[in-house]
């Protein structure tokens, strides 16, 4: 039984392998300077809103290896304690603006996250329930992630040691779909606005010490278009002649990570990894898994 928070998307083995290994360099140069140079002033904001409050703050770098990815992503997450409940968040930027080289040289988009759940009960009998707000939305080239809304009940499971963690979470969602049509013409409405929601996290799996299996898993209803893959970049890695209406989306991502920096007295620095799980996820039709390898230092 299990908690953690969640993280961020990845990106492309195909294309990373079909890559130079100059090519691979230059794009991870460019995302260490220009990642921190964009984050800056959120680590500066977040440490001051975490001023006197159990907090732990980590930015998470991966390199996808999904078929339709094949970039950088970094992630700089939150996680804040206090005595009216706790406050999730997250923000993604990922790296894949590339020239006519193949040279990362702006981000393509961010994604951002926030959710807050209330407990002004946490001596009671009912401390581990709580109402849980929360807010979505994003922007990328050529498309937006809409805002979404989410308002429900959050429980919260535990062992003893509090070493493995779980949040089930039912939510209201609440989709801006901007007056948008689906293929037949109808317009564009949540079937069931509902979200689904399980976090995890296992700390020292397996009696390993610096070893934490974490992750979430999604599923929620929301009428959009998908496409199969196609291996063209071009095209955004999509069949548009064969795209069609879906009704509801599947998305996990499990992280496994490691504690490296405890052996070189550096305990910030851990080295893992993350599988993006999805089905009828973004644009893409049915199933996809996305392997990404990276690191996370723990502020």
């Amino acid at each position: 039984m299990w908690i953690t928070v969640p993280q961020s998307y990845c990106f492309s083995l195909s294309k990373a392998l079909n890559s130079s290994a100059f090519q691979f360099w230059n794009n991870f140069y460019y995302l260490i300077f220009m990642s921190i140079k964009s984050i800056l002033l959120a680590t500066v904001a977040v440490a001051a809103c975490a001023f006197g409050a159990q907090a732990q703050t980590n930015l998470q770098t991966f390199y996808d290896f999904g078929k339709d990815r094949g970039h950088f992503t970094t992630t700089l997450e939150g996680f804040y304690g206090d005595k009216w409940g706790n406050t999730f968040f997250f923000v993604d930027y990922d790296y894949d603006s590339k020239n006519t080289d193949g040279k990362v040289f702006a981000p393509n988009g961010t994604y951002f996250e926030i959710a807050r759940c209330l407990n002004f009960w946490q001596n009671s009998g009912l401390a581990p329930l709580s109402l849980h707000v929360e807010y979505n939305g994003g922007a990328y080239n050529g498309y937006t992630i809409n805002n979404a809304f989410l308002f429900g009940l959050d429980y919260f499971l535990h062992s003893k040691d509090f070493k493995n963690t779980l949040n089930v979470k039912v939510l209201y969602k609440l989709i801006n779909y901007n007056a948008g049509n689906n293929l037949d013409g109808s317009k564009m409405a949540s079937d069931i606005p509902l979200q689904f929601t399980l976090v995890w996290g296992m700390q020292d799996l397996f009696g390993l010490t610096g070893l934490r299996f974490s992750g979430f898993c999604d599923f929620w209803w929301e009428d959009h278009v998908v496409a199969p893959f196609l291996n063209d970049r071009s095209n955004g890695y999509r069949d548009w002649t064969k795209v069609k209406d879906s009704q509801f989306v599947l998305l996990s991502e499990p992280q496994l990570w490691y504690n490296l920096g405890q052996h070189i007295g550096v305990p910030n620095f851990n080295i893992g990894t993350e599988v993006e799980l999805s089905y009828d996820f973004g644009t893409g039709e049915g199933f996809f898994a996305r392997p990404c390898l990276g690191f996370k230092w723990i502020f």
